[in-house]
């Protein structure tokens, strides 16, 4: 193309004023008082957060349904089912504690310090495995990884549907907290690192619905087991755990290995084959694969931290990686502490606003589950055109907004059944409504950037590690959820909810402060923008470019006054 875009950084130099920028005009400019005016016959401006990758991604249109995207989907699904494994754990096992014939085995009851031991212990499993999941991720590759992940699972699983004492059953929780650590360090790693730039967002949001993929299954299993009358009735649920798992052993060996790793660990011609294949239709001169290698050339070392086991220095000791790390904490934390982890504990919940018998309970579980996901496959299908951040402010606050109402009319119920001795209907369906509303709130809000954020936040060599840190900071936060929230809803019930209500109001504010926007630029562009003295300012700034009458995209539209080299307001019109 005679009329090359510069690359993103050169623009935002361009922004910038930096030293070495340089103004391209090839069409009559006419200046008019402060702005900049250019009339183009038959083309309009677009505003991009980077012209380069606007320019092939407009260029490269990839066949939606040919062989090789079919086979990325597959690939893509083979990672969703590694975040099935996590999410079925989260339906479980609120539903087999209320189940009379599990209580009668272990006599746990529903709240207190037995059942907070059985919770956390599969937080704690995943929090001491996360280090070595990062190094198993980093020197043998995503797809190892998941395979060694999902084969640990199986054993805990086979550990706990066999057991009888709650000895063996919290031991087996560990071992389940292991694999799923393995698992969720590598998914998500290589979802992200297999999409072409512009799918990234549903990609990765697709990735980490695999929660209610596992927690939808969860909840109607346990919901039909319950009219068992046997050890049956849990035991099957937890066998069914390894289900998931079972399609990742036998089918991850046929899926291509990431061309990031591949990259890194010096298979550059393994890489740019699968670059060629699955995000140029076949073409090596395509100009989104031209634009992906020159990147990774340019950003991937092949001695960087994946290289050094336990090095997370630069996650810590530099300025680029202070801020990756920042928004790595803040999805991670905000992500499980928003209100969410009170799912663990539906059963309880619903039970406070009067719904006292267990098939009705676990019914609701499941329709939680259901509606949830319907919230997330929603913003799945919006990722790639919505911007990060001002889903990540609002969302919170409109939780913060449901949490309210919810344990306000649970503060009436309570006040109405101590002083009447009865449940008054329309408090309770308003509980459960809210409580519904903000289940599909926050999948809509989180669900698809837990994933996104923390994998586009952390370059290539990494990525397994942040990940790594990512789950243990996401497994110390269920922890809490899981140790303290048993024990906080028999002492002190829903007022328990008023702590995340006010918490959801300092995490809206905080995305606002330093939520850096990462949508609509390639995984190594976002370098840039970390590398700036103020990223989320850098992270704000686009670019327009001229989309002619044919849709082909030539050149970049200069927002720099020729005269004064200002950056004055400029128009185009068409």
């Amino acid at each position: 193309m005679a009329d090359e875009i510069k690359s993103s950084s050169g623009a935002q130099a361009e922004h910038e004023g930096k030293p070495g920028a340089q103004v391209e005009e090839h069409y009559p400019v006419v200046v008019e008082g402060a702005g900049v005016t250019a009339k183009i016959e038959g083309a309009h401006a677009k505003t991009v957060h980077n012209a380069e990758l606007f320019a092939a991604t407009q260029e490269t249109k990839i066949k939606k349904w040919s062989k090789e995207s079919r086979q990325l989907y597959f690939a893509i699904f083979i990672a969703f089912c590694c975040a099935c494994a996590n999410g079925y754990d989260g339906s479980l096992m609120t539903s087999v504690l209320a189940m009379s014939h599990f209580q009668n085995t272990f006599h746990s009851g529903t709240t207190g310090p037995k059942v907070s031991v059985i919770f956390s212990l599969y937080t704690v499993g995943s929090m001491c495995a996360a280090p070595f999941a990062a190094i198993l991720s980093d020197r043998f590759g995503r797809r190892k990884a998941m395979f060694a992940g999902a084969w640990v699972i199986v054993i805990g699983v086979i550990i706990i549907s066999t057991s009888s004492h709650i000895a063996q059953f919290v031991v087996g929780r560990f071992v389940l907290g292991v694999g799923i650590a393995v698992m969720t360090v590598a998914a998500p790693a290589y979802a992200v690192e297999i999409s072409p730039p512009h799918w990234r967002g549903r990609c990765t949001g697709f990735y980490n619905c695999g929660w209610f993929g596992g927690s939808i299954p969860a909840a109607a299993v346990t919901y039909g087991t319950n009219f068992i009358d046997s050890d049956y009735s849990w035991r099957v649920p937890l066998i069914l755990q390894a289900f998931a798992c079972v399609i990742v052993i036998a089918a991850v060996f046929t899926l291509p290995e990431s061309p990031r790793f591949l990259m890194a660990n010096g298979h550059e011609e393994e890489a740019v084959d699968f670059l060629v294949r699955y995000h140029g239709n076949g073409d090596p001169n395509s100009r989104l694969v031209l634009l992906e290698v020159e990147e990774m050339k340019e950003h991937i070392r092949r001695d960087g931290i994946d290289k050094r086991d336990f090095d997370y220095r630069p996650l810590i000791f530099s300025h680029a990686g202070r801020w990756r790390m920042a928004q790595v904490l803040m999805i991670s934390i905000f992500g499980q502490f928003s209100g969410n982890g009170l799912g663990y504990f539906n059963t309880v919940i619903f039970a406070n606003i009067g719904v006292n018998t267990v098939s009705q309970q676990l019914g609701y579980n499941l329709l939680t589950s259901v509606v949830s996901a319907i919230g997330a496959g929603i913003a799945v299908t919006l990722t790639d055109k919505m911007l990060r951040r001002p889903v990540l402010v609002f969302g919170t606050l409109a939780c913060a907004a449901t949490l309210a109402v919810n344990s306000g009319l649970s503060a009436a119920l309570d006040k109405q059944q101590r002083e009447d001795g009865e449940i008054q209907t329309s408090y309770a369906k308003g509980a459960l409504a809210a409580y519904f509303l903000f289940n599909v709130v926050f999948s809509f809000t989180y669900t698809p950037l837990q994933a996104a954020v923390p994998t586009e936040a952390l370059e290539t060599t990494m990525r397994a590690k942040g990940l790594a840190a990512s789950a243990f900071i996401v497994n110390a936060m269920n922890f809490i959820n899981q140790f303290a929230g048993p024990i906080a809803l028999q002492n002190i019930g829903y007022k328990y909810i008023y702590i995340f209500v006010g918490w959801d109001i300092i995490e809206a504010l905080m995305w606002y402060i330093f939520g850096v926007e990462s949508q609509g630029r390639t995984l190594e562009q976002l370098e840039w923008v970390y590398d700036q003295p103020n990223p989320v300012k850098a992270s704000l700034k686009v670019d327009k470019v001229i989309v002619q009458a044919d849709g082909k995209v030539t050149e970049k539209v200069v927002t720099t006054d020729l005269r004064t080299n200002t950056r004055p307001g400029d128009e185009l019109a068409a």
